[in-house]
């Protein structure tokens, strides 16, 4: 039984109705007995008996509504459900010794800013969310493509990323203007991960600022032998923009000028 309730254009709210979908969505995220999810934005349910079918070892609810938030906990009371707006809810204390695994489908004026956050901050393993159409190809996109920008290398700079499968508008209540995209986050290694993320994020926010400008013109205050020896050891050059970078390659630029970038 699905919960009731009115979707808010205020909260961003687009329920799904297709149960096919809301199925491959959660089969998407492959769990087990032994993992321990956590839904974001459950809405009205969709996803979240499919989880639940799949008999987790923890569910956790993330609802910010506080009319679904009571509701979804009478429906599900297996659940645990935090009513919270997930962009305050802190990802770092989340137990490590946990499998944990994060599912959503998120709203689209907040979805960015969620990911950046889950990405960097949470031990999760894996991650499945229905987003922008838009913005799904901008997570997934590779270093080159148009679409490649900040928010790529600063995820991939965490997960591995893979676009899955797009869904029309015309499985959501109300009807989105776009379509939506389903994608999958698998978590690096922590060996592969910034040492320091609050220093890249701000290096990379600061070179796709100016991504039409030449790293040359951009990074003409940081220039030095050393930063031309790593650029010319991995295949750059000062004409190079941003997007010819891979999340890796950001990292490498760090380490050459974080002692006079500022932080």
């Amino acid at each position: 039984m699905e919960v009731r309730h009115k979707a808010k254009k205020s909260l961003g709210q687009n329920f799904l109705q297709d149960d096919n979908i809301a199925r491959k969505i959660v089969d998407s995220l492959k769990i087990s007995e032994g993992d321990s999810v956590i839904e974001i934005g459950p809405g009205r349910g969709a996803l979240t008996k499919h989880i639940l079918e799949a008999s987790p070892k923890k569910l956790m609810l993330i609802e910010m509504d506080r009319y679904l938030a009571p509701a979804l906990a009478e429906e599900y009371p297996t659940a645990e459900v935090v009513q919270e707006d997930a962009l305050k809810f802190l990802w770092e204390e989340l137990d490590s010794g946990e499998n944990w695994k994060i599912i959503g489908n998120l709203p689209y004026n907040v979805a960015s800013k969620i990911m950046w956050d889950i990405a960097s901050k949470s031990p999760a393993v894996n991650c499945v969310f229905m987003v922008q159409h838009e913005v799904g190809l901008r997570i997934t996109a590779k270093q080159g493509s148009r679409k490649y920008g900040g928010i790529s290398a600063w995820i991939q700079s965490f997960c591995q990323t893979q676009y899955l499968f797009q869904v029309p508008p015309t499985v959501f209540k109300p009807k989105p203007k776009v379509d939506s995209a389903v994608i999958k986050f698998y978590s690096l290694p922590n060996s592969e991960k910034p040492s320091d993320p609050e220093g890249l994020a701000n290096l990379i926010k600061f070179c796709f600022q100016y991504r039409r400008k030449q790293l040359g013109n951009t990074l003409k205050s940081f220039v030095s032998d050393s930063l031309l020896q790593w650029m010319e050891e991995e295949g750059l050059t000062l004409k190079d923009r941003p997007e010819a970078l891979s999340p890796l390659q950001f990292q490498g630029l760090y380490n050459c000028i974080k002692k006079d970038f500022p932080s």
